[in-house]
C-alpha cells in the first residue's frame, strides 16, 4: 500500500505534549526568526502565542503583500456530481443519506460554465462526491476537454487517483489537485469514514505525492477543521507539505482552512475552533510558509472573510454554490455538501476586496507558459 509513498505523520499524542509545552518565550524566538521550522510552527500554533496574535497578524500581513502584492485570486467552486460511494458522517453526500442524487451531463456542464465565465471567472474548481462508476477519470478527462478552450484554469477536488490516472488528466490540461485528508490522526479518520474507498487511510495520504509525480502544477492540501485538535492536525498538514516540497519540487502548494459547517444528517464537529482561533492559525502558517498560497472559502461570513483577507489569504472563493447545476440548471433542486456561509453576490465580493484596496485576479495561469519536461 505505501510502497510508492514513504510519508507518516509524527506520532501524535508526543506531538501533542511537545505542542502545549511550548512557552513565551518559544513564541518570541519563533517570532523573531527571519525562516521558521515546524517547531517554530508549533509554538505559533501553541495556547502560548495567543497573546501575540496582534505581533503575527502584523508579520503575516507584511509577509503577505510582499511576497504577493496586494491581490486576491478569484475562483468559483462548480459542482459536478452529489453521488459518493462513501459514508462520511459529516458530509451531506454520505451514501446512506436519501437525497437525490446528480452528475452533470456535458450539456448542463457547459450551462453552468457559460454561466461563471459571463460572471468573470477564469478559474474553476471542479468538485464532486467520491463515485468511480459515475464519475471517474473518463468523466473528468471529458470534462476537461470540454473546459479548456473556455476558461484558463481548471482545478479538480475529486476522489484520489493512481499516478497514471494523474497522468492522463495532465495531458488533459489539468491545473492543480487538491486533496483535503480531513484528519491526520488515524483513530478519528477511521471514525468517521466507515465505508468506501475513503476508509482507506493510506491510500488518500498518498493522493498527493502521486499527483505530483504526474506532474501536476499545483498541489492543494487542508484539514476538515472540527475533526480533531486543529493544532495538531495543522502540524501534521505541515510535516506533510514539507515532505511533498522535498518530493514535488516542481510543484506549487496551497493550503485551504475549511471549518466543518452544517450538512444534511445533523452531525456537530467534535472539535470546534473559534474565529480567534482561525486567525491565529492562518497568521501561523504564513509565517511559517511565506510562499504558500492560503485560500478561503465561502464557508466562512463575508465580515470574517473581509477580517480574514489581509492576515495571509491569497485565494478567495466568491458567488459559489455547493449543488451540482446550482448556478443555472437546477439551483434549487440538487443536494448541497454543505451550507455556506458568506452568501454574497460575486459583485459584492469583488467591491470588498477592492474597499480594502486588493486588486481581483481572474487568471494568473497560462498553460502556454508552462514548460514540461
Amino acid at each position: 500500500m505505501l510502497a510508492d509513498y514513504d510519508f507518516q505523520p509524527p506520532d501524535w499524542q508526543a506531538s501533542g505534549l511537545s505542542l502545549y509545552a511550548k512557552t513565551a518565550a518559544d513564541v518570541e524566538r519563533a517570532l523573531a526568526r527571519s525562516q521558521r521550522t515546524t517547531d517554530d510552527l508549533m509554538a505559533l500554533l501553541s495556547p502560548a502565542a495567543r497573546p501575540y496574535l496582534e505581533a503575527m497578524a502584523q508579520l503575516s500581513h507584511q509577509l503577505t503583500v510582499q511576497r504577493f502584492g496586494r491581490t486576491q485570486q478569484l475562483f468559483a467552486p462548480l459542482y459536478v456530481s452529489n453521488a459518493c460511494a462513501n459514508e462520511c458522517d459529516y458530509c451531506g453526500f454520505s451514501m446512506s443519506n436519501r437525497v437525490r442524487r446528480k452528475v452533470l451531463t456535458a450539456a448542463e456542464l457547459a450551462m453552468e460554465v457559460a454561466f461563471l465565465k459571463r460572471q468573470g471567472f477564469e478559474h474553476v474548481l471542479l468538485v464532486a462526491g467520491e463515485a468511480p462508476r459515475v464519475a471517474g477519470v473518463d468523466y473528468f478527462e471529458r470534462a476537461l476537454q470540454q473546459l479548456n478552450p473556455e476558461v484558463a484554469q481548471v482545478s479538480l477536488e475529486v476522489q484520489p487517483m493512481s499516478t497514471e490516472e494523474y497522468r492522463r488528466l495532465h495531458r488533459a490540461g489539468l491545473h492543480a489537485v487538491l486533496v483535503y485528508q480531513e484528519t491526520y490522526h488515524r483513530p478519528t479518520y477511521h471514525q468517521h469514514h466507515t465505508r468506501g474507498n475513503k476508509a482507506d487511510y493510506d491510500h488518500r495520504l498518498a493522493a498527493l505525492a502521486r499527483a505530483g509525480a504526474a506532474g501536476i502544477h499545483r498541489l492543494g492540501m487542508g484539514v476538515l477543521l472540527g475533526l480533531a485538535d486543529w493544532r495538531l492536525d495543522s502540524l501534521m498538514a505541515a510535516h506533510h507539505l514539507r515532505y511533498l516540497e522535498r518530493r514535488c519540487w516542481r510543484s506549487r502548494f496551497s493550503m485551504s482552512f475549511p471549518r466543518l459547517r452544517p450538512a444534511e444528517g445533523g452531525f456537530i464537529a467534535p472539535h470546534p475552533l473559534s474565529d480567534a482561533d482561525l486567525v491565529q492559525l492562518i497568521c501561523a502558517w504564513r509565517l511559517f510558509s511565506p510562499n504558500l498560497e492560503l485560500s478561503l472559502s465561502t464557508r466562512e461570513p463575508a465580515a470574517l472573510r473581509e477580517h480574514l483577507l489581509p492576515l495571509g489569504v491569497t485565494s478567495l472563493s466568491a458567488g459559489s454554490s455547493t449543488r451540482p447545476g446550482g448556478y443555472v440548471v437546477e439551483p434549487d433542486l440538487a443536494l448541497e455538501q454543505f451550507r455556506i456561509d458568506d452568501n454574497r453576490a460575486l459583485k459584492d465580493v469583488v467591491a470588498a476586496v477592492q474597499r480594502l484596496d486588493y486588486q481581483p485576479v481572474w487568471k494568473d495561469w497560462d498553460p502556454h507558459l508552462h514548460v514540461s519536461e
